[in-house]
């Protein structure tokens, strides 16, 4: 009996085993075998890694058919379907080198081009640099550009702005898919709710590009590119909670309207309502927010492929800051302070290929942005409306590939303060052209120029040239100049203009900024022998300014002065990003800035307020694929940067101590699931660390108990020993500090 029970159990161990079977085969890549190569199978948890032969087993598998994938850093991933019928099946890969400088960019020359090919050194961040540090808005995830900084220039309600190799924001001209729409009012407010799941790539030029873009691109610009639906998922879904109380969820979808017509849906809402206050000056550490951001974008199919997509977003935000028991009801009173800010906005943007032989586009923007506010009792109203529209024209002859084009841009502005008697209204037409000239394989010369018409200021010229040299395909050397023009907007750039006590005084009558630049780049890629990537991407630039408007808090500590500069600035520094592959999984991407921003006038150059030194970020990542874990630790550091102080007894640090806010990230992958989850700044660093207090006065925001004397000093008294007035743009470092955070990502292909 018992001889007939282990016949019975070794047969049904025969036919299981039968069921059974197994994949081995060799990973290469031309000739060569590869090690550390991770092969898996697609929506299982199956998978192996190459040994030092590159060869790979994965056993215990069904008879079934599968997805089989063989992924490798700096190569090309390769699939295959493949069924399982037998014990043992044999699949070979060999993969190919990644051309990962090889993707598409437009910013640079307004023209469709591999990032090898663009003489203008454009940087690319995809969607998952932006996995690897989850944030709620565009301007948080730009945290870890190496050499671009999100600035935070209140206290209370924590707007700010984006800053470029140690140039104010302002300077920095943010597009979306290359439409001008971010500017202005926006720049301080409408950098958030654009949904991350819905953006392709992030384009960044650093530098002067005035002759493409015109007035606001002199520090350089950030392109945010969005999906199209032929590139989206059906179904994608990303939600975070943080321990805070913040919440942010993106969801979306693509749909075929007809055989001609797609359309990509996207809502963006984030919720926090958790007042916080951990450095006890009665002020939230975190403005709360409550915002929706529903974006659409359209794709018809015309004849001959010819472009033609039309996009949309409806922008509405709820922001407050301020004192803990602030509530709507002393919104713009006297009695309790806080900053409130309702801002509604509409966006349509598109591009329309002529049905002409010739290669031409017609593309056009409008925005919509309305602004309620208040500053403790200081209401800001404002509106402000933009119009854009361009005509581009591509033609290739010989050796030139040219560009010619004409816009025209309309800007409505108008407020209630004094600045603004009447709207501002101006419209102003535009010329540009540019010749991309290829001498041969290795170098290519890039001449440009642009003529704009400015009724309030005449007639505005920015020529650029831009040269590049490919000595061998690894190695590239670039030489960018050109010039760079800006007029101020004073009240839609400068908050502080309007939070505080401060009064705002604009001395003279302010004229048009104007700068010189000139930037060298080098670019190298190494292959080691085991097949680690080593990538450089080194810069150095100089701008100089003739003339720039920047708020002077130093002359009177009860005053902000705008006049124009009697004399000059120049910004100077270089930066270098090194970019390795491992062949083991290690990703590793280390940047570095080191910048010297002055003004000179009347013979006194001086340090540039709120601008560090040098700078630095990273980015270390991991995959395990067995199961398929990755892990991320991001983060930066920063330099010490002069600090706006109240009076010679302010006892305030006047420069930031070198800071950090790191970061890390454990994200696990199930077939169409992502669970990501970590903590936010480890360090748990905040500004308020070795400073007696970061807001000045926060017990008395409305200077009811400030003694000042004839000439409006302010008097030091029992009450006020260092004879301040309340000012909260004392602000280098969010005062959000450390915090968990979890999250789930859903994506139907």
């Amino acid at each position: 009996m018992r001889l007939l029970f282990l016949l019975f159990t070794f047969s049904l161990s025969s036919i299981y085993a039968q069921n059974k079977g197994s994949i081995t085969g060799k990973i290469t890549s031309e000739g060569e075998p590869l090690a550390f190569v991770n092969v898996y199978l697609g929506n299982t948890t199956k998978g192996s890694t190459t040994d030092k032969n590159g060869n790979y087993t994965i056993t215990d598998l069904n008879y079934d058919t599968y997805t089989i994938y063989a992924s490798f850093t700096g190569f090309k991933t390769k699939k295959q379907r493949l069924t399982i019928s037998k014990p043992s099946t044999v699949l070979n890969f060999d993969l190919n080198e990644s051309e990962s400088l090889d993707e598409i960019v437009i910013s640079g020359t307004l023209k469709p081009i591999s990032r090898r090919d663009s003489p203008v050194p454009v940087e690319v961040y995809s969607t998952t640099f932006l996995k690897k540090n989850p944030t709620p808005s565009i301007f948080e995830a730009m945290q870890n550009v190496n050499g671009v900084r999100p600035q935070i220039n209140c206290n209370v309600c924590n707007t700010g702005d984006i800053h470029i190799n140690g140039l104010e924001g302002p300077y920095t001209l943010v597009l979306i898919d290359g439409m001008p729409i971010v500017s202005g009012l926006s720049t301080v407010y409408g950098l958030s709710g654009i949904p991350n799941s819905l953006i392709e790539q992030i384009e960044i030029v650093k530098g002067p590009a005035s002759s493409l873009y015109g007035s606001e691109a002199v520090g350089g610009l950030i392109n945010v590119i969005t999906k199209s639906p032929d590139k989206a998922s059906k179904i994608f879904a990303d939600g975070f909670v943080t321990s805070w109380g913040e919440v942010n969820a993106d969801l979306g979808f693509k749909a075929n309207i007809s055989d001609k017509t797609s359309l990509l849906v996207g809502v963006n809402y984030f919720n926090y309502s958790n007042p916080i206050d951990n450095n006890n000056d009665n002020f939230t550490d975190l403005t709360l927010q409550d915002r929706i951001s529903v974006f659409q974008k359209w794709n018809y199919k015309r004849k001959n492929n010819r472009v033609f997509d039309v996009a949309g977003r409806f922008f509405y935000e709820d922001r407050w800051g301020g004192e803990m028991q602030w509530n709507k009801s002393y919104r713009g009173g006297d009695e309790v302070y806080g900053e409130s800010i309702y801002t509604t906005r509409y966006e349509l943007l598109g591009n329309y290929q002529l049905p002409v032989k010739e290669n031409m586009f017609l593309q056009f923007s409008y925005t919509d942005h309305d602004q309620n506010s208040v500053y403790g009792d200081t209401p800001y109203l404002a509106q402000q409306r933009i119009g854009f529209t361009q005509l581009t024209w591509y033609k290739t002859y010989n050796k030139h590939d040219i560009l010619v084009g004409t816009a025209a841009r309309y800007n409505y502005y108008n407020d209630n303060t004094t600045a603004t008697d009447t709207a501002d209204e101006v419209t102003i037409p535009s010329v540009f052209i540019q010749d991309n000239i290829a001498f041969n394989s290795k170098s290519n010369l890039l001449l440009g120029a642009r003529y704009d018409y400015d009724e309030r200021h005449g007639s505005i010229f920015t020529p650029r040239i831009a040269y590049k040299y490919k000595s061998d395909n690894e190695t590239i050397l670039r030489f960018n100049a050109g010039t760079g023009f800006r007029v101020v907007n004073l009240f839609t750039e400068e908050h502080a203009a309007l939070t505080g006590a401060r009064d705002v005084i604009i001395a003279e009558e302010l004229e048009p900024e104007r700068s010189y630049n000139i930037n060298f780049n080098y670019l190298k890629t190494f292959y080691t022998k085991n097949h680690n990537i080593f990538t450089i991407d080194a810069s150095a630039w100089y701008t100089y300014f003739t003339n720039v408007i920047l708020p002077d808090y130093d002359t009177n500590p009860n005053e902000i002065i705008y006049d124009n500069l009697d004399g000059h600035a120049i910004t100077t520094g270089v930066s270098a990003n090194l970019d390795i592959s491992f062949t083991n999984g290690l990703k590793v991407l280390v940047g570095a800035t080191l910048q010297d921003v002055t003004q000179t006038e009347d013979g006194e150059t001086s340090k540039q307020i709120l601008t560090e030194s040098f700078s630095g970020t990273w980015g270390v990542s991991y995959t395990f694929y067995n199961p398929k874990i990755a892990l991320d630790y991001t983060g930066n550091i920063y330099g010490p940067m002069r600090l706006p102080l109240l009076s010679d007894l302010d006892p305030r640090s006047e420069y930031s101590p070198v800071w950090s806010i790191q970061n890390i990230q454990a994200t696990y992958t199930l077939a169409d699931f992502e669970i990501y989850g970590g903590v936010k700044n480890i360090l748990d660093w905040t500004p308020n660390k070795g400073n007696p207090f970061i807001i000045a006065r926060a017990d008395d925001p409305f200077d009811k108990n400030v003694e000042f004397d004839n000439n409006g000093d302010v008097i030091a008294t029992a009450d006020n020993p260092y004879a301040l007035t309340f000012d909260p743009t004392y602000v280098y470092a969010p005062n959000q500090g450390r915090r968990l955070f979890l999250g789930l990502r859903y994506n139907l292909r």
